[in-house]
């Protein structure tokens, strides 16, 4: 059987969107004809770049972030498909990057759908009393709510964070580019941020 080199792994992932090892399982059952090794892919329902966030991501890494003078501290875990994927330096440097994110952003939440309802509501309550008190229209309250919530959102949801180290793209963008270039389903599953005395003291 010809050598499954990287770059034929490569060619088959480009062209399909599968993940890696799944090309090179398809590459050695086609006995590295690229061809027949997408006809393979197919078969098994793998060549659509378009259910890559679908798929399951059970790899990963989970990374921290110490602050210098050990007050702060992060937890994070970042999901893929593979653990090749996993061992990149590309995925390695996400793990740093959004543990260091957290702890400098301190997100309350992962997405806005992780907001829980009172809280919520009293946001919006404090967006309308807020838009009153300025004398804002009855009739603009509820647009005006709509943007202090997009704000809020921002300021306390991970994914919709601006990232520390470049604000032009926010770390939901981050992270579907890095899918795009890795072609997997890369997910951001759990954070945890420490500071020291934030615990409530023990009774």
């Amino acid at each position: 059987m010809p050598e499954i080199t990287a770059a034929l792994v490569k060619q088959l992932r480009d062209k399909t969107g599968a993940g890696m090892m799944d090309c090179k399982k398809a590459l050695e059952e086609a006995q590295g004809d690229v061809a027949e090794a997408e006809v393979v892919l197919r078969k098994k329902g793998m060549s659509s770049a378009a259910k890559r966030t679908t798929r399951a991501a059970h790899q990963g890494q989970i990374g921290a972030y110490i602050h210098p003078g050990s007050q702060l501290g992060v937890l994070v875990e970042i999901n893929c498909e593979t653990d090749f994927v996993a061992r990149t330096p590309d995925f390695t440097e996400l793990v740093k990057d959004i543990a260091m994110h957290v702890a400098a952003a301190d997100p309350r939440y992962l997405r806005r759908e992780n907001v829980p309802n009172d809280v919520l509501e009293k946001e919006k309550e404090i967006a309308r009393d807020r838009a009153k008190a300025e004398g804002k229209p009855e009739k603009v309250l509820d647009k005006i709510v709509e943007g202090r919530l997009a704000k809020f959102y921002e300021e306390v949801c991970l994914m919709e964070q601006p990232f520390i180290k470049d604000n032009t793209v926010t770390i939901e963008q981050l992270l579907k580019a890095l899918n795009a270039k890795m072609q997997e389903n890369i997910i951001i599953s759990r954070f945890s941020r420490f500071k020291v005395g934030d615990a409530a003291p023990s009774s």
